[in-house]
Formats: C-alpha cells, structure tokens, sequence
C-alpha cells in the first residue's frame, strides 16, 4: 500500500498526504508552510489529514511555496489503467517528437491540397472539444509533421493560413498535456502555438495565445500576473464590446472570464464577479454562443465560469444556486460541459450534498470519460466522498477503481 489510507483510494496518495510528505522532507512546520502559501495552518493541518479535499488553488500555493511541481502533489500523470488511457500515454512519445522537430520539416514529404489539411485540422479541433484526447494523440503527430512541411514551402496569404492551421494543431497538444497533468509538455506544446501564431500574421490568433499562456500562471499561483496579461490581451482589442466585431467580443470576453477565475484563486471575491459581470455583457453584445478561435465564449461560458468561480471561493451553496438558474443548451462542448460538472461536483460536496456530488461526477464520466478519468480534482472528490461514506457504497468503489485508485 503506498498511501495512508484504506479501502478504494488506499493505493493512490492523497493530495494531502503528499503535502505532509513534502513539507516534512523540507524540515517546514505546518504554520511555516501556511506563512509560506499564505493559507491558515487550520487549512493545511485539514488537508493533511484528509479532513478536506485540496483545493486547486491550494494545490498551487502549496506547489510554489515548496518550490516543487504540481504534480508532485496531484500525482500526474497518473499511471495507466484500461485501454483507453493506456492509449493516451502511448502516443505521448510521438507527440513530443513531433513538438520537437518543429523546424526540420521532412523535405521529401507529400503535402496534400490545403482543403484537405483545414478539414484534419478541424477535425482534430472537434476531437479536442469532445475531449476524446486518445484518438486526438494518434492522429496529431502526422498532422503536424504535414503542417509543418507545408507552412514552411508555402508563400503569400497560403502561408499564413497554413501557420494559422499549425497554431490550432499545436492547440490540440496542450490540450493533451493538459489532461494529463504533463506540465513541462504543455510548457513546450504552448511555444509552439505562440511561434505557429505568430508567423500566421493574425493579430487575433496571437491574442488568443497569450490568453492561452495565462493558464501557465495559474499552475505557479502568480495570480497577479496572470491578471496584468489578461489586461494587456482586453486593452490590446479594445475595451467597449459595442465598438468589436463579433471574434474580438469572444476573445475580450474569454480574457474577462479567464481574469474572473484568477481573482477567485486568488480569494478577492469582488473582483471575480466584476470580471464575470463585463463578461456577461460581452456576451449579450455577442448574442449566444460562439467559438471563434476555440475560445467557446458566450452566455453558456459565462455561467458555467460564475459557477466555478463560487466553487473556488469554497462556496457550495452559490455554486449549486447558480447552476440551478438556467439549463445549460445541448450545444455546449462536451470537454466544457465535463470541466463544469467536475466543478459542480466540488459545489455539491462543499454544500453537503455527497448524493448530489457523486452524481454531477457520472455526468462528468458520461460526457467526458477521459477528461473525468485523469482530473486531480475528480479524484479528491471520490476520496472525500469514500471518507464520509462509512460503508463504502458499490458505485462509489466502481468509480474509484474506474479512476485506477485501487
């Protein structure tokens, strides 16, 4: 048995265990470690002992204060358990490859008709937003071995748009790392999206990538400055939605909502809900859901962001009111909507609900099994869930071996 517990999570560490082991390894008391992140050492002594599910935010702080990597904390990535997850691990290598040798294109290669790599790359886009990450990984290192290929031999406004392409393909490799908590791969998959933007001559699509770098900040808890870009990204555009054209409101608006869960990370509760409440307007200009540049911005993003700004501000009963309000349409992308319901599920748990909780977590499964399966916070969630379950409920054990935690 590697953890500290029993039963369904007794072969995977908590979080919390992790902590403890990690700050003793530093010679840190617990009130120093929580001087450290700043946090109180009540919350650090609860998490330790499993008491409470680490917050992502915790996870953070943590993270910096020890001078250590997020995963050393959340465990990623996680090792293989069934088939499809082994396949996401196996085409990682390729993947990595296919990052590195950004610029030595294959010379001799065959580049096809620009028709048919668009529709690869939106192909591979609509993978991505179904967060169907295992079949996303095969087809991605061809892909942008031919981009690359292509992008460099071409010429004029073909170029551009090939760069353009490359940019979204590069997309779908941070979002792999991504779910699989390969912080370094998603490091050097983002380098890529930025040079690919950069060369494509859109000014919009290099925004989108500093949009998309703030994320990285959110990893180090540098909550300050992931708020200063998010600023540059909206005065860059513009500031008056009225005055944007309908991709510039998307990308203004994502930035509003991005800011709004750096403020909740970062507890200053006013300035969450001021960036959610410019955000709702932006989507009223835009006037329902759009995904210009893969931002999936609109009054859908907007609810499920204030949602997920109650539950970072550990504020269950909000969160539950608020996803109560207004249904959200079929139209969303399944990997929002799975991200949602592992937020939800954080809310119900904070509420009390543990029925409720569990339940938001099979929604999860059923719209984003891959997604759900290799998310740090589904997996604390279970565990609180399996500690305040005396018995152990037969689902919740199903769950929890689905996860590969025993």
């Amino acid at each position: 048995m590697r953890g500290e517990t029993s039963g369904p999570e007794g072969r995977d560490e908590s979080i919390g265990f992790r902590i403890a082991r990690e700050r003793k390894l530093r010679g840190l008391t617990q009130t120093r470690l929580a001087e450290l992140v700043p946090c109180s050492k009540s919350l650090i002594a609860q998490v330790e002992r499993g008491h409470k599910p680490a917050t992502p935010a915790l996870v953070a702080g943590v993270a910096r204060a020890l001078r250590t990597a997020p995963g050393t904390l959340t465990g990623q990535p996680y090792e293989e358990t069934g088939r499809h997850q082994g396949r996401i691990h196996a085409a990682v290598p390729e993947v990595r490859r296919a990052l590195l040798t950004w610029d030595l294109p294959d010379e001799e290669m065959p580049v096809r008709p620009v028709e048919r790599l668009r529709a690869d790359v939106a192909h591979a886009s609509a993978l991505g937003r179904q967060a169907r990450y295992a079949q996303l990984g095969e087809m991605l290192p061809a892909l942008l071995d031919e981009l690359t290929r292509a992008a460099r031999s071409a010429d004029g406004s073909r170029r551009n748009e090939l760069y353009a392409l490359l940019s979204e393909a590069y997309t779908g490799a941070t979002a792999i790392a991504y779910a699989l908590g390969l912080l370094d791969l998603r490091g050097l998959a983002m380098e890529r999206v930025a040079w690919a933007a950069s060369e494509s001559q859109d000014p919009l699509r290099v925004a989108r990538t500093q949009w998309q770098r703030a994320t990285l900040f959110l990893n180090t808890a540098s909550y300050d400055k992931g708020l200063v870009l998010l600023e540059r990204i909206r005065r860059e555009i513009g500031d008056d939605p009225s005055r944007l054209s309908p991709a510039e409101i998307s990308m203004y608006g994502a930035a509003h909502l991005r800011s709004a869960v750096f403020a909740a990370r970062a507890a200053n509760r006013p300035t969450a809900l001021e960036h959610i409440e410019y955000a709702r307007e932006a989507a009223r200009y835009l006037g329902g859901d759009a995904n210009h540049y893969g931002l999936e911005f609109g009054p859908s993003n907007v609810i499920m962001h204030h949602v997920a700004v109650a539950v970072e501000l550990c504020d269950g009963t909000e969160a539950v009111r608020l996803a109560g309000q207004e249904p959200l349409p079929p139209s969303v992308a399944p990997v929002r909507l799975g991200h949602h319901y592992i937020d939800l599920a954080r809310g119900w748990l904070y509420h009390g609900d543990r029925r409720k909780s569990f339940a938001t977590l099979l929604d999860a499964r059923r719209v984003a099994p891959q997604q759900t399966r290799n998310h740090p916070m589904v997996r604390e969630t279970i565990r609180m869930l399996v500690q305040l379950d005396r018995r152990c409920s037969k689902p919740l054990s199903t769950f929890a071996t689905w996860l590969g935690m025993h």
